[in-house]
């Protein structure tokens, strides 16, 4: 066997699958969906490239397509966040699903990853103007309401352990006085969002947030809702 070639096309697979998973990524993050020549930027290569590793996402159903030929995640992805901490997604769907109709706006739960803040789950309620936010988008855990309520949560020695480092950021200082965290356009542009922490023992440090593009002056009622969610959270996990 020629060692030489089987590197290489080891090396071949390994990118393929790389841009594959970026493109998923791509899509997770996007606020709308791509055309193949948006996806073909985002991922360095030419369109004619980024449509064969669409074809193949396409055909495994983590991507569809609308009627426009736009590029959106597909309901396999669904299935596979279920396999993420799925007794927290369990426990956690129907609470979440309740704060995003009882507030209008868009409810999600967060789980820090390493460095960064993934979603797990979220809910748009079709009763409100809502946000689209996919599960699986990441962003820093030093931006957003959510990485604040998580980064409050921990201990020094957790933070440093996680993090890095034990010195707390001011937002998450702040969270931690007031029992909650709020960001104004951090994460995306005229977006504003309020979060709590969630600690489940055996599960990483979550929170719960909400999303919209306008807050009350008083956010008594959505700091109460916030928690009652990760209340009931808790005790559905248990």
């Amino acid at each position: 066997m020629n060692t030489s070639a089987a590197s290489g096309s080891a090396t071949a697979g390994s990118q393929t699958l790389s841009r594959g998973l970026q493109a998923l990524e791509l899509l997770a993050e996007a606020e709308a969906p791509l055309t193949i020549n948006e996806l073909a930027e985002g991922l360095g290569i030419h369109r004619s490239n980024a449509y064969r590793i669409l074809r193949t996402l396409e055909q495994r159903r983590f991507v569809a397509r609308d009627e426009a030929g736009r590029i959106r995640l597909g309901p396999k992805l669904t299935a596979l966040a279920r396999g993420v901490a799925p007794a927290l997604h369990t426990a956690a769907t129907p609470a979440i699903t309740d704060l995003a109709y009882r507030l209008g706006m868009t409810a999600f739960l967060t789980v820090l990853d390493i460095d960064e803040v993934v979603t797990l789950i979220t809910v748009e309620p079709s009763n409100a103007t809502a946000i689209a936010r996919n599960p699986g988008v990441r962003h820093p855990v030093e931006r957003g309401a959510p990485g604040h309520a998580m980064e409050a949560s921990l201990s020094a020695a957790e933070r440093e352990r996680l993090l890095g480092s034990p010195e707390f950021g001011e937002a998450a200082l702040t969270a931690k006085r007031e029992g909650y965290a709020m960001s104004r356009h951090e994460v995306v542009e005229g977006v504003m969002g309020v979060a709590v922490p969630l600690r489940i023992p055996g599960e990483p440090p979550a929170a719960v947030a909400v999303v919209h593009f306008s807050l009350p002056e008083t956010l008594d009622d959505v700091v109460e809702a916030l928690q009652g969610a990760a209340r009931e959270i808790a005790q559905s996990y248990a």
